[in-house]
């Protein structure tokens, strides 16, 4: 298990290679919020390289041996991940190989390969770019860096919610994105270990429910399809290690729709001029559409895990 004196030495370690995002008062807003009296938004979707998995990707990175970095990097990625191995994989000037599965944006893909990576296409879910990128690795000798499955990954996600707390030290609910757990994960260590009372609330999409299955059924589920458009946030399947920390740390996961992310991501851009993925105006949707429920004297933070227009797709798509 990952402890809070790893994801300390984690923010020790990263403090010259990551940003140190803002936290962001909501007030003053138009429209008075339905659901928060006190909003404040972390906004991971202005870390480098647009979202908070360079933090995992580079905390792995410094936690190799030479030996290790000098076989280059692999891993699969619905993107964002990849672009944190690639950003690592840049600092450190080693070969990297990010395989993609077919649902994701070919933007992401661009943007890779100005970090100087390799990138492949292969399956149509993370499940199925995973699997080739693990036979990549042990035929030709390379280092894979698993997106949520590692407890240097998690120490490093989990330095978002070491900043939270310092920056707000009365925050009573944290909302957090679900995708393979790994973001998750971390930020409960870290806030259940700083502030035991606080609430901290998972988002996932209705149609990739894995860890609310996996609660709810009491075991690691695979899901049979994915259905969203939110592929940072889908795969069919996460690990015992994330499922274990969330079983501790996670107080309740909800799911939200993709309209409902497509609202939230235009709620942000409207309101806030900030520009989020779908994922990254998960947490928000959570909210915006009284699915998590707050007293009214509730400090809460959400995560905009991630950078992004679907503000801009959800008018195009309206149109």
């Amino acid at each position: 298990m990952v402890e809070l004196s790893d994801i300390e030495h984690a923010q020790l370690r990263l403090a010259p290679y990551i940003r140190h995002t803002p936290l962001l008062a909501a007030s003053p807003l138009k429209e008075r919020l339905p659901n928060a009296e006190q909003l404040y938004l972390k906004l991971e979707n202005l870390q480098i390289t647009g979202s908070f998995k360079a933090r995992g990707a580079v905390n792995t990175l410094l936690t190799l041996s030479p030996e290790q970095r000098a076989r280059g990097l692999v891993t699969a990625s619905g993107g964002n991940h990849g672009l944190g191995v690639a950003y690592a994989g840049w600092l450190a000037g080693v070969p990297t190989t990010i395989y993609l599965p077919h649902n994701t944006p070919l933007e992401k893909a661009r943007k890779l390969e100005t970090w100087g990576a390799n990138v492949v296409f292969e399956g149509a879910v993370w499940d199925d770019a995973n699997r080739t990128a693990l036979v990549v690795a042990e035929r030709e000798g390379m280092t894979y860096v698993h997106p949520f499955a590692d407890p240097a990954v998690i120490a490093g996600q989990g330095t978002v919610g070491l900043e939270i707390l310092s920056a707000l030290p009365v925050c009573d609910v944290l909302l957090v994105a679900i995708g393979g757990g790994g973001l998750i994960s971390g930020v409960s260590i870290a806030a259940k270990a700083l502030k035991p009372e606080i609430k901290v609330i998972g988002i996932e999409p209705v149609g990739a429910p894995t860890l609310y299955e996996s609660l709810r059924q009491g075991r690691l589920v695979e899901l049979p399809e994915i259905r969203t458009a939110a592929n940072t946030l889908a795969p069919r399947q996460s690990a015992l290690l994330n499922l274990e920390i969330i079983r501790r740390n996670v107080d309740e996961i909800v799911l939200v729709t993709d309209e409902e992310m497509y609202e939230a991501a235009s709620w942000l851009w409207s309101e806030m001029n900030v520009g989020a993925e779908l994922s990254g105006a998960a947490a928000l949707a959570a909210l915006l559409t009284g699915k998590v429920r707050l007293q009214g004297d509730e400090t809460v933070c959400a995560l905009v895990c991630g950078a992004g227009d679907a503000a801009m797709q959800h008018v195009t798509k309206k149109q």
